[in-house]
């Protein structure tokens, strides 16, 4: 996030597309914001202060998630820590019984992709739940299809779930 007051402004007047604009909205003239923007002036009132930084905020942290979220979704990936009860249909002979397991796991960057996009078409919870356990299916249980081909994981009683990236 800019430090200064000519960089906060100088933002401000990008994000808005122009001085008159931020102006009414710090309630200040637009001349004073071209000479913020200019380095004329280089330390603003208090109360001034604070709205510049809170308006800079604002619309400073969205873009900085939408670049986190695309980096995971990219190359980075994302780490799904749980404590869940997991069941399985799996081949005959096999038990199917849930056990509650404490699993931390990275998932490819395709599922953070595919949790990202749903998450923004307004997904419901059930379904977020059910592509992060198709991740966890394949990394953990299926150890990225090196095992356990057929097997399907089942993710209830959820305890927690906690998502980085």
């Amino acid at each position: 996030m800019p430090k200064s007051a000519g960089a906060q402004m100088r933002f401000l007047v990008k994000q808005h597309k122009g001085t008159k604009a931020v102006a009414q909205l710090l309630g200040i003239s637009q001349r004073t914001v071209e000479r913020y923007v200019k380095d004329q002036i280089k330390r603003p009132r208090k109360d001034l202060a604070a709205r510049i930084e809170r308006e800079v905020r604002r619309r400073w942290q969205p873009k900085v998630r939408e670049k986190a979220q695309r980096h995971a979704a990219q190359t980075g990936g994302i780490t799904i820590e749980t404590r869940a009860r997991f069941g399985f249909t799996a081949a005959p002979g096999t038990t199917d019984d849930g056990r509650i397991r404490l699993i931390t796991q990275h998932p490819p960057p395709a599922y953070a992709a595919r949790l990202f996009d749903a998450q923004s078409a307004g997904a419901t919870e059930q379904e977020l739940q059910n592509i992060a356990a198709e991740g966890l299916q394949e990394i953990y249980f299926k150890d990225r299809g090196r095992r356990a081909d057929g097997l399907l994981v089942e993710f209830t009683d959820i305890d927690y779930v906690e998502m980085d990236f």
